[in-house]
């Protein structure tokens, strides 16, 4: 029996070639899928690509976190770094008031027992001319309380200078007053015994004009060097003050002849040891002059 095809009059197999896919066709399914891809390669835009997705990603934005993180760090770390220096700044740095409080310190070091022997030296002076020319000058017994407050002056001075230089308390204002304390006692005692006619002015001006001769002479070297204190120096000192201790008393008989002698010693050691200290002036001058030509000489090479 001859008829049309099935395939030609829409049998069920030319229904299966209407509904399913031709050679080279596309289902809805395969249609949406390559849609997806294609909005997946395409760069992110509004239609919200892989690339937009990717860059909202957790991955991504914890990225993004650290990259903040790590481009705020720099100015986190300066600020810490500046806090750190301001922190230890002020930790260092002195509290308000301190140099005015190092400065009332250092005044007060002033009032140490080095120089308050200088200073009770310095007011003994006033107190031995008025116990040495009270009545007349004359009476033993105001002379034994002059001699009295000369010996302490002498002894003092003996020790303030030991325990300056033993226990660390040497100062500006002990330099300048003790010298000035020993040459005031000393001073004093020698020109009340001339006044009083117990002692030759000759005597008086040789003591007093090798004393300030040699102070002088120091200030005029020192900026070469400092003469040290020579051991004829020292004998001359102690010399001295016994010599006058014993003019000061009322001494008679061989006590009066025993203090000329001692007071002829105490005036030779006086202008030999002032000799010694022009000659080690004129040496340190010199010696001070050559170093400063060699060291300008080296200077120039």
């Amino acid at each position: 029996m001859t008829g049309v095809p099935a395939s030609a009059a829409g049998g069920p197999s030319g229904a299966r070639r209407v509904k399913g896919p031709a050679s080279g066709g596309l289902t809805p399914a395969s249609g949406r899928a390559l849609a997806r891809e294609a909005r997946d390669r395409a760069p992110g835009g509004s239609g919200g690509g892989k690339a937009r997705r990717d860059a909202s990603g957790p991955e991504d934005v914890r990225a993004a976190a650290a990259s903040s993180a790590t481009s705020s760090s720099p100015s986190s770390s300066e600020d810490t770094g500046i806090a750190g220096t301001a922190e230890a700044q002020g930790s260092t740095r002195a509290p308000r008031g301190g140099k005015i409080a190092a400065a009332a310190v250092d005044q007060a070091s002033v009032w140490n027992i080095a120089n308050l022997l200088t200073m009770l030296r310095l007011l003994l002076v006033p107190a031995f001319v008025m116990l040495m020319l009270a009545d007349g000058g004359y009476d033993p017994a105001w002379r034994s309380f002059a001699w009295a407050a000369f010996a302490i002056a002498m002894i003092t001075d003996l020790f303030d200078g030991h325990l300056a230089r033993t226990y660390n308390l040497v100062t500006d204002f002990g330099k300048i007053a003790d010298p000035i304390a020993d040459k005031a006692i000393m001073g004093a005692a020698l020109i009340c015994l001339s006044a009083l006619g117990d002692l030759p002015w000759w005597v008086t001006g040789v003591i007093l004009g090798r004393e300030l001769g040699i102070t002088l002479l120091r200030f005029l070297v020192i900026r070469y060097g400092v003469i040290p204190a020579s051991r004829g120096g020292k004998l001359k000192t102690l010399t001295q003050g016994v010599a006058v201790g014993m003019y000061v008393l009322a001494l008679t008989g061989w006590l009066a002849t025993l203090r000329w002698w001692v007071m002829a010693a105490a005036v030779v050691l006086t202008v030999v040891s002032g000799l010694d200290y022009v000659k080690q002036a004129i040496v340190l001058r010199r010696q001070g002059i050559a170093e400063r030509k060699a060291a300008l000489e080296e200077t120039e090479e």
